[in-house]
């Protein structure tokens, strides 16, 4: 039991099992009983799916508020905010590879779901060493802040330059140094098939299936370096920060098969997101500089909500006859 209430990066250990614990049902849920058998996601599917992920990361937040106060509490929501808005550029991205490699609807949540343990093994390698970092170099909060503002500033001024897979270095280093076959084999990430050299002995070969799956991967370990800066200049708490991580990556994926047919109505949330992320890596110096310590957690939460509603409505205002 003193094992359990020992402090773990900043709150008893209990608390990190219990999270852990609360992600793991859901994941089990999820492909235990939801997606047992491999079926063609509808976007009423996704939208119920999605509402229960959100509605659980909620309640999560709700939870926090109620144990670790409201500054804690608020703190969740806006990176929950933060993470989850940032994400709909992952969602557009995540939508090319799946055109680019030719995967069926049907398999689609197989990769997506794959690729949730993946982000919650990364994320959590990422988060942890942000944490360090910050506890023994505060000054490093000063390098998140200047390259959010510089990320947002970017952003601002940066034209929709389309996404070629095809000369991808990654992409490329995997079709070098793997066996891939040419077509898809179902939802098999791995086939035993006759080795090209006409030996006819049988060897392992990837499967397309499983080159997007490394592409998601590598999608959001690139976004992860704006989003995880991003909540580090909200909270140092490295539970707030990952817990709101991944309960708004959860709902985000299962969001996606909604999302990606409808995600051009949301073309002028990218200048939102670009001031939140100035608004953010500002924070970091307005909190030091200004209001002789952070910034006020409601302020920070309601700003947050303001632009990102903004970006929103005007996005889907101006592309309404789209």
């Amino acid at each position: 039991m003193n094992a359990l209430m020992e402090i773990w990066l900043g709150q008893p250990v209990w608390l990190w099992l219990a999270f852990i614990g609360i992600v793991l049902a859901l994941l089990v849920f999820d492909l235990g009983v939801l997606h047992k058998d491999d079926h063609e996601i509808g976007v009423a599917e996704s939208l119920k799916l999605s509402a229960f992920y959100i509605t659980a990361g909620l309640a999560f937040g709700g939870w926090v508020w109620w144990y670790l106060g409201a500054t804690s509490g608020m703190q969740y929501f806006t990176g929950f905010l933060i993470e989850k808005s940032l994400s709909l550029d992952n969602v557009f991205v995540i939508s090319l590879i799946f055109t680019y490699f030719a995967v069926p609807r049907i398999y689609q949540h197989r990769v997506l779901f794959w690729g949730i343990l993946g982000v919650i093994v990364l994320r959590a390698i990422m988060i942890g060493l942000g944490a360090t970092l910050v506890a023994q170099y505060y000054w490093t909060l000063y390098i998140f802040g200047a390259f959010l503002i510089l990320t947002g500033v970017k952003m601002l001024f940066a034209g929709d330059s389309p996404t070629d897979l095809a000369s991808n270095p990654a992409l490329r280093f995997l079709r070098r140094h793997m066996r891939v076959t040419p077509e898809l084999h179902a939802q098999r990430f791995f086939v035993q098939a006759p080795a090209a050299d006409g030996s006819g002995r049988l060897v392992w070969w990837a499967t397309p299936l499983f080159l997007a799956l490394c592409m998601v991967e590598l999608v959001d370990l690139v976004f992860a370096v704006d989003s995880v800066p991003a909540i580090f200049a909200i909270t140092t708490d490295p539970f707030i920060v990952y817990t709101s991580n991944i309960f708004a990556i959860l709902g985000l994926r299962a969001l996606y098969f909604a999302l990606a047919a409808v995600i051009h109505r949301f073309h002028y949330l990218k200048y939102a997101l670009a001031l939140v992320l100035v608004f953010i890596g500002s924070k970091i110096f307005l909190g030091d500089f200004v209001f002789d310590g952070k910034v006020p957690a409601p302020l920070s939460l309601a700003v947050t909500f303001g632009l990102l509603a903004a970006g929103i409505l005007y996005s889907l205002w101006k592309t309404r006859k789209v």
